[in-house]
């Protein structure tokens, strides 16, 4: 998730992303299993799982799926292991 914090400076320019797209931060699946050195498959089961948590937006895109942080999600995750810690 930190790689996700700053897109810009841990990953290449998304090149599938349409120009105009709503979508900005978003990073590839193809691209976040590359730098981690894991395959594909085992990459979208993680992020799936931090997307079903509410840590993470999706869209798709063409043949691409993009993940970005859902940063309203990361803040009342924060906030209730405060309470409960």
């Amino acid at each position: 998730m930190v790689w996700l914090k700053d897109p810009a400076r841990h990953f290449e320019p998304q090149a599938h992303m349409p120009s105009g797209c709503d979508f900005a931060g978003g990073v590839c699946v193809s691209s976040i299993s590359g730098k981690a050195g894991l395959a594909q498959s085992v990459v979208s089961g993680y992020l799936n799982q931090l997307l079903k948590a509410g840590l993470l937006e999706s869209r798709r895109v063409g043949q691409w799926t993009y993940y970005r942080r859902n940063e309203e999600g990361i803040r009342r995750l924060v906030e209730q292991l405060q309470k409960e810690l």
